[in-house]
């Protein structure tokens, strides 16, 4: 094997890196904008109001990625009318194509996983909010969304890596992401162990990086739950 090539390629992996981490970055903010009233929609008791929510979330849960992201970058072209709109020269676009596809998966995971916390809030706890005259509103905004968002950092740390490396599909509408980029350089080098190692390797970095991030998140969130050292 040559590593060589892998020095003189780098950059170039690097640089398909950062497309990598502004299709996650820009996913995720989004994705989870879309996830919190999607979310909250879901922890309804109206049945009327959770029916379309779980149909959003069942279909982006069910599906393969691969075939959202084909349905997006391919299936719009075929109506005139978004063809013909204002919106064309960026839905053409496979780097706005792949974002679309992953906002919307990720915000199925992301409001599922929203869900769940929500109901996982201790009743207790909303019980005596209720007791001191906390409305619905209030109730969610000082009580059930700071207790959930703090459950739901290990879940969604998770979710954000399975982004990261579900991003590698975005080279199969010939975006040049991370992976993009090193079958790239591998059509070129015809050295598929150096490049593909390579990669993986970043992909690793990007990770760890990821998990500590959200670790400190998780603590800040959650340091009201940790116990006070008692001096004697």
């Amino acid at each position: 094997m040559d590593f060589s090539v892998v020095i003189e390629y780098f950059p170039r992996l690097l640089q398909g890196a950062l497309t990598t981490l502004e299709l996650v970055l820009i996913s995720g903010v989004i994705g989870s904008a879309l996830a919190l009233p999607i979310g909250l929609a879901r922890h309804s008791h109206r049945l009327w109001l959770r029916a379309i929510p779980y149909c959003y979330i069942f279909f982006f849960r069910g599906t393969p990625l691969l075939v959202q992201i084909f349905l997006v970058y391919y299936g719009l072209a075929q109506f005139d009318g978004i063809k013909e709109s204002a919106l064309w020269p960026y839905l053409r676009e496979p780097y706005w194509c792949a974002i679309i596809a992953f906002s919307l998966n990720t915000a199925a995971y992301t409001a599922e996983i929203l869900r769940g916390a929500l109901g996982a809030v201790p009743k207790g706890e909303i019980e005596a909010a209720k007791t001191i005259g906390m409305r619905q509103v209030q109730l969610y905004r000082r009580i059930m969304l700071p207790r959930a968002f703090g459950m739901i950092m290990p879940a969604y740390g998770n979710e954000v890596i399975l982004m990261l490396k579900g991003s590698a599909l975005a080279s199969t509408i010939t975006l040049l992401d991370l992976t993009g980029m090193a079958r790239t350089i591998i059509a070129r080098t015809y050295t598929p162990i150096e490049i593909f190692l390579a990669a993986g390797g970043i992909y690793l970095v990007i990770s760890m990086v990821i998990i500590m991030l959200f670790r400190q998140l998780e603590r800040r969130q959650n340091r009201h739950l940790q116990p006070i050292a008692v001096r004697g």
